[in-house]
């Protein structure tokens, strides 16, 4: 239940009504927002007569959620999130890009990585040390000496880094980490959803293979529900009947994440395609449907990568790219001025 609030709402009313809904047992979530405020309401308000509540001279109007999710709600929270990333904003205009190696490999890989990332435009660089793979046998990641070298490379640039957190017995090595990204596959494991809700820190929180937008807001709301609301959703491609490439990129999740939702949004091209040569149209698609921010992979030589190689991007074709990222955001905003 949402309980908006007249303008000229007085404290001292407010905070008497808050009180006697707590004493009934409900957690008040307060919203100040640019155009009016709001009391969002948690817990079972089937038995609150809502037209008794709107009686009240300072309330303006009582609104039922019907949708399982509350905090991730647009309705709860009218105005865009704004996270904030080691300094970098993402959400409410501010537009992000994550770039980097999908594993970290070496120390002269990763730095030489970072520094071509950063020189093109990235503010973010993304790296695993702890990768889930598919096959048992595949290079699963470096683990904490990965996290160290990423360390490394954010002191050389100053890039903030995000990183792959696979399992609560790993969250000990990511105090230095910017960002924690909760992969595809961990999307539902629940306990650890609430464990990273705990923590003072950012969460990328990247779209299951076949997980629909209520999934996928139920999966935020866990991580928000623990008292941590950082959270930045990723699109990632799902599994779909098309077999030609990897995932395919639902760029629909852009403006239906933004109506349903307060949370920023970003768009992973690289694991969508699976293919290099299809992250400079998906991304570009991307910018011009409204996303706060795209994660792209990125390698000093793809040939060598011990995962994900054929979907990075050499140095060279990143920079290019950059240059239309930010001309076709130049563009989109003229258009709006």
């Amino acid at each position: 239940m949402i309980i908006t609030l007249k303008q000229n709402a007085a404290q001292t009313e407010v905070s008497r009504l808050r009180s006697e809904l707590e004493a009934q047992g409900f957690v008040i979530h307060p919203v100040e927002g640019t155009r009016y405020n709001i009391l969002g309401l948690i817990g079972d308000t089937a038995s609150l007569d809502a037209r008794q509540i709107e009686s009240l001279d300072f309330v303006d109007k009582v609104t039922r959620i019907q949708e399982p999710y509350k905090k991730a709600n647009r309705k709860f929270h009218p105005d865009d999130s704004v996270i904030n990333v080691g300094g970098v904003l993402i959400g409410g205009g501010h537009f992000a890009v994550m770039a980097g190696p999908c594993s970290v490999e070496t120390p002269e890989q990763v730095i030489e990585t970072a520094k071509a990332c950063k020189e093109a435009g990235a503010t973010i660089l993304r790296g695993g040390a702890f990768k889930p793979r598919t096959s048992p046998y595949s290079f699963q990641g470096m683990g904490p000496e990965g996290l160290e070298l990423l360390e490394l490379a954010k002191k050389e640039t100053g890039l903030p880094i995000v990183s792959e957190v696979m399992d609560i017995s790993q969250l000990q090595y990511f105090d230095n980490v910017d960002m924690l990204q909760i992969g595809a596959r961990n999307m539902q494991n629940f306990t650890l959803l609430k464990e990273v809700g705990k923590l003072n820190k950012p969460v990328l929180l990247k779209r299951g293979l076949s997980a629909t937008y209520e999934e996928w807001l139920m999966a935020a709301e866990y991580i928000m529900s623990e008292g941590n609301e950082q959270v930045v959703l990723c699109e990632r491609g799902i599994r779909t009947f098309e077999t030609k490439t990897r995932n395919t990129l639902d760029v629909t999740a852009i403006p239906m994440m933004h109506e349903l939702s307060h949370l920023p949004i970003i768009m992973d091209p690289s694991h969508a395609a699976g293919m290099s040569r299809m992250v400079r149209p998906l991304s570009l698609a991307s910018v011009g449907g409204g996303a706060d921010g795209l994660m792209i992979e990125v390698h000093n030589d793809p040939s060598k990568a011990l995962c994900d190689g054929p979907q990075a991007l050499r140095p060279d074709q990143f920079t290019s790219l950059m240059k239309e990222i930010i001309a076709l955001r130049q563009a989109l905003v003229e258009c709006t001025k």
